[in-house]
């Protein structure tokens, strides 16, 4: 499925997996993050087509959405709470950037932590 916004250059269409790839981008370049998890291998039943890496996004009306995503942090004496919060900053910020559209939250799900 593609999102579709409007300005003052037209209508502009970008894939759900474009915007899936730069909060990947966006949460892999955050310190104290090993990597993200499909929600798929954990969610029995769940047959969202843009989850295979990690990121699922939710359209909501007016040009808006919600992004998930499925990370496995690093314990490294940073607070979870603090990495949590460098990930949603920073997948807000690139996609609003990237796409034009009003990232309205980024759930941060903690699906393992390594050592």
């Amino acid at each position: 499925m593609n999102l579709a916004t409007f300005n003052s250059f037209g209508k502009i269409t970008i894939s759900k997996r474009a915007i899936s790839k730069v909060a990947a981008v966006s949460v892999l370049e955050c310190a104290g993050v090993v990597g993200l998890v499909p929600q798929r291998g954990f969610f029995k039943g769940d047959s969202l087509d843009n989850s295979r890496n990690g990121v699922v996004i939710t359209v909501l009306e007016n040009d808006c959405m919600n992004i998930g995503v499925y990370v496995v942090m690093r314990h490294s004496g940073v607070s979870a709470q603090a990495v949590s919060d460098s990930i949603r900053q920073s997948v807000k910020y690139n996609v609003e950037r990237f796409a034009g559209m009003v990232v309205k939250e980024v759930a941060v799900h903690i699906v393992d932590v390594r050592l």
